[in-house]
């Protein structure tokens, strides 16, 4: 069964028939996490280094089906110390001809949440793959957006896209897309980009850390108030990381670099017992638990 997801004209942000935003508080930071859609993509790119059949498995316990899996794509809106944050943009317009529209949402879900881009003070990019910076390329967002807004990244992910190395992550027809996007990217607002090396406090409890694997510049976000903690993980962790951590993303980079970010970012969440957000993890949010080397997540508990 596949609910129905997508925007409908007339149709208002509260009587959408699936919830696409949730929002939550860390100490004094106001935090919204809004889904920008799923991306249907190949059951193979979860893991190319699996065994097929442990993957056929994996997908059959999930009750999934064999060949397509259906990635959650979350971004997150924060306020804090009066500046508000978006962090990645979604995917914007730039999916393939042929994959079917169920992402690329994030404008009319920034409306149907009432956040006018325009309001945006800061724009934090995980990395530069293009589900993570199309949506600045989409009219619906950039149109709105303020003209000077400044984008944070880390600076390795800006030299490494200067001339991508894909020799590892190499998925038919995706690094040409990737590509495009991430030049048409930086020379849309080169001017804008504000790289910083290993760390930077973007907002009052709003840090992000270059953590490399996933892309040489790849980073996370952490916030933290009055005592309370959460990370947005970016493209850290994925769905099946919980149960096979040492399984190779098709997009990784550096596949056994990202193995290692993850475990220790698992590894520190399941310690700390916070919760996390991942742009390809079940939406909205949820914790970890660790038993020797198997994780666990543990979706959160809505609160109506």
């Amino acid at each position: 069964m596949i609910l129905d997801i997508a925007p409908h004209p007339g149709r208002t942000g509260t009587d959408q028939l699936v919830p696409s935003r949730y929002a939550l508080r860390v100490g004094e930071i106001d935090v919204l996490v809004i889904s920008d859609g799923v991306l249907p993509l190949p059951a193979a790119t979860l893991a190319t280094n699996s065994n097929p059949t442990e993957l056929a498995a994996w997908l059959d316990n999930m009750r999934n089906p064999p060949d397509v899996f259906r990635w959650p794509l979350n971004v997150v809106v924060v306020r804090s110390g009066g500046r508000t944050v978006l962090i990645d943009a979604g995917i914007g317009e730039e999916l393939p001809a042929n994959f079917p529209r169920a992402a690329g949402l994030l404008a009319v879900r920034l409306e149907a949440a009432g956040i006018d881009p325009a309001s945006v003070t800061d724009v934090v990019l995980t990395h530069m793959h293009v589900d993570h910076v199309g949506g600045l390329l989409a009219d619906g967002l950039r149109s709105r957006l303020r003209p000077d807004v400044p984008i944070h990244l880390a600076a390795a992910e800006i030299e490494f896209w200067k001339s991508p190395d894909f020799s590892r992550n190499t998925f038919a027809g995706m690094p040409e897309v990737l590509r495009s996007a991430a030049l048409r990217f930086m020379n849309k607002y080169r001017s804008q980009l504000r790289p910083f090396e290993a760390e930077y406090e973007v907002a009052p409890g709003v840090v992000v850390f270059r953590t490399g694997g996933h892309t040489p510049g790849h980073s996370v976000v952490r916030l933290a108030s009055g005592g309370e903690r959460l990370t947005f993980l970016g493209d850290s962790v994925f769905q099946d990381h919980f149960d096979r951590p040492d399984w190779y993303n098709a997009f990784d980079h550096d596949p056994e670099e990202a193995v290692r970010v993850r475990i220790r970012l698992l590894r520190e969440l399941a310690a700390t017992r916070e919760p996390l957000v991942a742009a390809h993890v079940s939406f909205p949010y949820g914790r970890v638990a660790v038993a020797g080397d198997v994780f666990r997540w543990i979706p959160t508990m809505w609160e109506y």
